[in-house]
């Protein structure tokens, strides 16, 4: 993860990755999947989180917080490197 780890699960309880297989919309978070998805589960590796694939659907990442709060963000035409920021800020959020 070019030098660095992101540590989850303080304020975040769970993330989840919704993309879909073969839209165009979608690429940025595949290769965000083939790139980053390993280094990020073995640096939380009882973190969940949680791959959705599903055709057709706009790619978006949610966030769970404690008290079943959550939040998402659009990850339509996202690059891999913009993903793992949208994340790196979801965990920043309280």
């Amino acid at each position: 993860m070019a030098g660095r780890s992101i540590k989850l699960g303080n304020a975040l309880k769970e993330l989840r990755i919704h993309f879909c297989q073969t839209s165009d919309a979608s690429k940025g978070v595949r290769d965000f999947v083939e790139k980053f998805y390993v280094p990020l589960k073995q640096a939380n590796p009882k973190f969940p989180i949680l791959i959705r694939e599903c055709s057709g659907v706009q790619p978006r990442v949610w966030a769970r917080y404690g008290y079943g709060k959550e939040s998402s963000v659009s990850l339509t035409n996202a690059q891999a490197e913009n993903v793992l920021k949208e994340i790196e800020k979801l965990a920043a959020k309280n």
